[in-house]
């Protein structure tokens, strides 16, 4: 079944985002990962099949094998697990729904970088740094970095979140929160790299979300997904060139092909480009968790 979006009755929409449309439960939220798709902040008319339910079984992975570095808001998928209300629509729901605490969003996108990539390669070849940070010298395109660096953004409500320094952070959230954030984030991003090592998969960089529960830091949304992680083949990895990928960077590349300007309407995408993404999520999907679609 393809969901492009969810229209739930007699339940509260608390916000509909790129990909997930999330309702409210009281002190609980429900999040449904829909098939859409976006690519330079815009959603595409054309949905990938599948898609949600590769994203929500791959944060359920991830949310599993670092709950020992951080708490997160994960409760529940399963659909029994709902108000009464939602049974009706357990064939929409299942195996892409989470069923989560309510917390108060810290308003930065938590980005790791372990390699130089993206916009990442494009600010360090103007300027020798990555959002703020002095690199080496030397560094070529998809050069593995010595350390991975924390390089927060900001998270826009409408248009472009916008790359922002530490220091930045740290004047809107408090040193405290900041570097609870940071460190977290490298270590999550590090134990899943480990991981990913050994089922042949770089994970070049990763974005992560955080909440504020009764005090707590909590990891939210999703996690280590291809729409926010770059996933490369190791066995095809080579520094100096753009890698081949199993992520949202296949639909960025066709999208940069074309003749459009990266405002609304995004065009619509064609059945080649579509069984191709849909093939990378799925392949990444049973690489990492042994699961297929």
């Amino acid at each position: 079944m393809i969901v492009t979006e969810t229209n739930f009755e007699q339940a509260a929409l608390f916000r509909k985002g790129k990909v997930r449309d999330v309702y409210d439960l009281g002190d609980r939220l429900l999040l449904v990962a829909t098939d859409r798709i976006s690519a330079y902040d815009v959603v595409i008319p054309t949905p990938i099949p599948d898609k949600g339910r590769i994203l929500t079984q791959l944060s359920l992975f991830w949310f599993e094998y670092t709950k020992n570095i951080v708490e997160n808001h994960f409760i529940s998928d399963k659909v029994t697990d709902l108000p009464a209300q939602f049974q009706r629509y357990a064939a929409e729901l299942d195996g892409r729904m989470m069923l989560t605490r309510k917390c108060r969003v810290v308003p930065f996108e938590c980005v790791v970088r372990g390699y130089l990539v993206g916009s990442g390669w494009k600010e360090y070849r103007e300027n020798g740094t990555v959002c703020g940070i002095r690199l080496p010298q030397g560094l070529k395109e998809a050069s593995k970095l010595q350390e991975p660096i924390f390089t927060p953004s900001t998270k826009a409500e409408v248009g472009h979140d916008e790359n922002v320094s530490f220091e930045y952070m740290v004047e809107k959230v408090g040193a405290e929160l900041a570097g609870k954030l940071r460190d977290m984030s490298i270590n999550v991003y590090s134990a899943a790299r480990d991981y990913a090592e050994t089922k042949g998969v770089i994970i070049a960089d990763t974005k992560f979300e955080f909440g504020l529960l009764d005090g707590r830091v909590i990891l939210i949304d999703e996690v280590l997904t291809p729409d926010s992680s770059r996933f490369w083949p190791r066995d095809r990895y080579k520094e100096g060139t753009s890698p081949v990928s199993f992520d949202k960077q296949f639909v960025r590349d066709y999208l940069s092909s074309l003749d459009w300007d990266k405002t609304p309407p995004a065009p619509e995408l064609p059945p080649e480009i579509v069984g191709k993404t849909r093939e990378k999520y799925v392949q990444i999907l049973n690489i990492l968790t042994g699961k297929t679609m």
